[in-house]
């Protein structure tokens, strides 16, 4: 259980430094902008709590004090609560108001630190037993624990109250969705409270408590903390992120549609505007590029088309929709075009016109994702020959 529990500090802790130094690194650009000061704070407040998670695993002593770690751990987690709720406020409230519900905020931080710090010594907490930390039938050291815990569970409850109404009010789009991530960590988070309730309440009325209710705690606080880390730096790495989704899902077109254009220029080597090469830069002019080239390659073929074309041999049965029984269709009537054209053989009931029926051309996507759908019918029938 120990090593699960460890496990689940060195997570969060890892999650919670890697959010810190990504975050420092715009530190240049930033520093001057207080929300960005008092999320470089909360961050150090969430790596220290998981640090100190970590190191009382490992120790029970720190400068001497026993269960010292113990105490730091849960200090550091209410100013990180505290922290992270300052920040919420920072993101969505300006003026007087923000102001008021910091100060606040603070000194609300101040006092549960110094009600869980006169706490814990009040019930011994630094000649206890570390396992006495985890449900105590001590009224003292319960006190403390179920206040540590509220103190966690009340923040979360406020952020997930706040994050809905604030992420409809911004424009920012990687803002809205840091507060729907924002907002999910919360949730998690206040599902581990709730857990830990259930265990030191369980633990104090002198009950075990599964294995697995401990494991739930520590991996729902890890889960947590990663979807919260994720939150504090989304609206950094979102914009990239999306970025290189829409390149990923561009170069996936470009592939997806090589089989066909590479039949067509063959046939019409005139359509390409440029020797064909590997290079994938400027990665949206070559996708244009290709799907005009894949245009001008069917207009080509006009007099070789043949206006009806027999049901394509491996195309979909009549389960499939309309649309890709269109694209087999179409698809065949390329490839069949193909070999009209290899062979000099002009259909006597050929198509006038060269364009994909009923296709709005103006609408790039649209257009993209049904070439696809026919680059996929085409390979499938296989290469023309």
């Amino acid at each position: 259980m120990n090593t699960t529990r460890t496990l689940c500090f060195v997570i969060a802790a890892l999650a919670s430094y890697a959010a810190l130094f990504y975050r420092l690194c715009q530190g240049r650009r930033s520093w001057r902008d207080s929300a960005y000061r008092t999320l470089i704070t909360t961050l150090f407040f969430q790596c220290l709590t998981f640090t100190m998670g970590a190191v009382a695993m490992v120790s029970g002593c720190l400068l001497g004090v026993g269960n010292f770690p113990i105490l730091l751990m849960h200090l550091a987690a209410v100013a990180f609560c505290i922290s992270a709720q300052i920040i919420l406020l920072q993101w969505a409230a300006v003026g007087e108001e923000a102001v008021r519900k910091t100060r606040f905020w603070v000194i609300t931080g101040i006092s549960l630190s110094v009600l869980l710090t006169a706490l814990f010594f009040l019930a011994d907490g630094h000649r206890r037993d570390p396992l006495d930390f985890d449900g105590s039938g001590d009224p003292l050291l319960l006190t403390y624990l179920l206040a540590f815990i509220a103190s966690q569970a009340v923040p979360c409850v406020t952020i997930f109250r706040q994050c809905g109404p604030y992420a409809r009010m911004t424009d920012n789009a990687s803002l809205r969705q840091a507060l729907r991530v924002l907002s999910v960590a919360a949730g998690i988070l206040f599902l581990y409270s709730l857990v830990r309730v259930v265990n030191v309440l369980t633990i104090a009325a002198g009950y075990e408590i599964g294995i697995w209710k401990e494991a739930a705690a520590s991996v729902l606080n890890a889960l947590g903390i990663v979807a919260l880390s994720l939150s504090f730096t989304m609206s950094a790495w979102a914009p990239s992120a999306a970025r290189l989704v829409e390149w990923a899902r561009t170069y996936r077109s470009y592939r997806a549609l090589y089989p066909l254009w590479r039949d067509l220029y063959e046939s019409s080597p005139d359509i390409a505007l440029e020797p064909p090469g590997p290079s994938v830069s400027d990665l949206d002019y070559r996708l244009h590029r290709r799907v005009v080239e894949i245009r001008d390659g069917w207009r080509d073929l006009r007099p070789y088309i043949e206006r009806t074309t027999r049901a394509a041999v491996g195309g979909p049965g009549g389960e499939a929709s309309a649309e890709f029984r269109q694209a087999y269709a179409e698809a065949a009537q390329i490839r069949q075009a193909l070999q009209a054209k290899r062979t000099g053989i002009i259909p006597p009931d050929n198509k006038d016109a060269g364009d994909f029926d009923d296709r709005d051309t103006d609408n790039f996507p649209a257009e993209v994702a049904w070439l696809t759908k026919v680059a996929a019918a085409y390979s499938k029938l296989g290469r023309a020959s």
